[in-house]
């Protein structure tokens, strides 16, 4: 089947607006990845998908960033980035340490789930319907530790979908959605480039490659899913790109420079895009 995914990893405030960049660099280079016949979102892909698919072009979002525009104030403590280690890194098994993790995220004291929803609510710059087109929104079971998908068939609103994909573990609580507690989708894979198995052409955008922890990143997913017979184009920022990100996902004033490192990056590899995702096709 010659179809197309796009898969929009998650990473932040400050991946994310990397991730606006791309895809507005890839657009005025002439590639269209809002083509797509599926589009796969994790927390800030979530994000930026849902906003793509509800129509607001690649262009905007990138120029929201560059603006400043859609702050979020997340100030992630010395002590919940030590808990959050403690639990992804307590173990080499993959099952186990989700579900450690998960554990954590359901003993933390954090916010008010409403809170979650409140800041994920204005994220989505008015986006409440699922798209026509095909939309997967991935979360991780806190409970038993497995990812899956919510998309228009499930008996979830799209903000309950998107903020469970953004609930960071011990940063914000795992939601309560369908009788099960949600947290972050990138929580075992920060992009899941995995989930685009069946399609021929994938177009995977990760900010953040690899997730904390044993568990596999977006190249190995990729490298599989390409010798399954797929065309793969894996998208990582680039050595200027990290410098410009710096190490805090969470800073606000890096907004700006990312979004316009992951600009400049989209515009060199353009080219090297497969011709099923550029305009004239």
């Amino acid at each position: 089947m010659d179809s197309k995914a796009l898969v929009l990893g998650g990473g932040g405030l400050v991946g994310g607006a990397w991730m606006t960049g791309v895809l507005a660099g890839l657009g005025d280079a002439g590639v269209d990845p809002v083509c797509a016949d599926t589009v796969i979102g994790t927390s800030a892909g979530a994000i930026f998908g849902s906003r793509l698919l509800a129509g607001e072009p690649a262009r905007e979002l990138y120029e929201r960033q560059l603006a400043g525009a859609d702050p979020v104030d997340l100030t992630v403590s010395l002590a919940q980035t030590f808990r959050f280690l403690w639990a992804a890194l307590g173990s080499r098994d993959p099952e186990r340490s989700v579900r450690r993790l998960g554990r954590a995220a359901l003993k933390a004291r954090t916010v008010p789930e409403s809170a979650v929803y409140d800041t994920v609510g204005r994220l989505l710059h008015g986006v409440r319907d699922w798209p026509e087109r095909a939309l997967r929104i991935t979360a991780v079971d806190a409970l038993s530790g497995r990812l899956e998908t919510f998309d228009a068939d499930s008996d979830v609103t799209l903000l309950e979908a998107v903020g469970a994909s953004c609930a960071v573990p011990v940063v914000w609580p795992p939601l309560t959605v369908s009788g099960r507690r949600w947290m972050d989708g990138g929580s075992r894979s920060t992009a899941n480039v995995h989930l685009a198995r069946g399609h021929r052409h994938v177009l995977a955008i990760a900010p953040v490659p690899t997730a904390v922890g044993p568990h596999a990143g977006a190249e190995r997913q990729a490298a599989a899913l390409a010798a399954e017979g797929a065309h793969v184009t894996l998208v990582t920022p680039d050595r200027a790109a990290r410098r410009a990100m710096g190490r805090d996902m969470t800073s606000d004033a890096r907004r700006p420079a990312a979004a316009r490192a992951g600009h400049a990056q989209a515009t060199a590899l353009a080219a090297s895009v497969h011709a099923a995702w550029r305009v004239e096709q």
